[in-house]
């Protein structure tokens, strides 16, 4: 009877393992044919969440790695909010002890606080980290955690954990590869911004919504002042070097439904979504003020200081409106600003 029940438990223990490994093999089937990097974690992470019954499914990147700023640059915060989070590149080492196995926690949690979001950190109370890697290098991890204590113990096999890890990893490696190429053809090779040609696509579509809907949107035409000086003084290395950091504080200041994009040489352009003429004059002197109190800091040390003109338009203006009229008004304001500030300098 007692040889009876012992065979019954590891028939039983079968079956259970069987039955995870077949949704481990689900998930991975979901995910292996999907090359667009939102689309990708998005499906991968819920999949993991329904199939597995797992209340906490999300990923931990390292900052700086390149999926880590490719994911900041190209998908909307709001999609990732509850998966994904970014950690500190030595502090997610030291607790992977810089080894790709998979680490199972069901005690002293307060340790891997910085791995778990902070809106689930009180939740939790067992938690299973699977590293990940890209090219050869740890870039993060994949995160399983559970309200229940008993859900991830160390004691516990962590093969079918790793081997999701490792197929996510491959599957990360091609989306990267895809999404590369998607990059090259749609931003700035120097700033990383939009490009012209895709500028130019995506305000034709938030154009004709906007007169659909009667929402308000607007174009804000940026340029520099005074860049060939720049150029000429410091050199085409400090020019490009203050194209890159013009181009960070616009998408560091700019929303998540809004678009920045490089027009052409020291021009900007950035479309702003249920903005009015107002919030967008507003939006352009808050990033002027912002380069006049923050120059730009040569390797060295030293400054060169950043100044901006601007120009607006907004959809609506003019009877015969278009994406393109748009453009043309805010270069059409945006030269009368330049105009202004020359007056200004040679009467002063």
């Amino acid at each position: 009877m007692h040889v009876m029940s012992s065979i019954e438990k590891i028939l039983e223990t079968l079956k259970k393992n069987q039955e995870i490994a077949q949704k481990f093999f689900e998930i991975e089937a979901s995910i292996l044919s999907i090359l667009n990097l939102k689309d990708f974690l998005i499906s991968l992470l819920d999949e993991i969440r329904e199939k597995r019954h797992i209340p906490y499914v999300w990923m931990s990147l390292i900052e700086g790695s390149e999926l880590a700023d490719m994911i900041k640059q190209s998908v909307r915060s709001d999609m990732l909010a509850n998966r994904v989070n970014f950690i500190d590149r030595d502090v997610f080492l030291k607790l992977v002890e810089n080894k790709t196995d998979t680490v199972l926690v069901s005690s002293d949690l307060e340790k891997y606080a910085g791995l778990i979001q902070w809106q689930y950190r009180t939740n939790i109370r067992s938690l299973a980290i699977a590293p990940l890697t890209l090219d050869g290098e740890i870039i993060g991890s994949l995160n399983h955690g559970d309200e229940k204590v008993c859900r991830y113990r160390p004691d516990m096999d962590t093969m079918l954990h790793s081997q999701l890890a490792m197929i996510v990893s491959i599957c990360l490696s091609n989306v990267m590869a895809h999404e590369r190429l998607d990059f090259l053809a749609s931003r700035d090779s120097l700033t990383g911004l939009l490009n012209r040609r895709v500028l130019e696509q995506i305000l034709n579509r938030e154009f004709e919504r906007a007169v659909r809907y009667t929402t308000p949107l607007t174009v804000v035409f940026f340029d520099l002042d005074d860049f060939k000086r720049v150029n000429d003084k410091y050199g085409h290395k400090a020019g490009d070097d203050m194209l890159k950091y013009v181009a960070n504080q616009l998408l560091k200041m700019i929303r998540a439904s809004d678009v920045a994009a490089r027009f052409a040489g020291d021009e900007f352009i950035t479309v702003l979504t249920n903005t009015t003429y107002s919030e967008a004059f507003e939006f352009a002197e808050r990033l002027q003020d912002f380069f006049i109190g923050h120059p730009m800091e040569i390797k060295g040390g030293g400054t060169i200081p950043v100044s901006l003109s601007f120009g607006v338009s907004r959809v609506g203006d003019e009877i015969s409106d278009s994406a393109e009229a748009l453009i043309q008004r805010a270069d059409k304001m945006l030269y009368e600003a330049k105009k202004k500030k020359k007056q200004i300098k040679m009467s002063a």
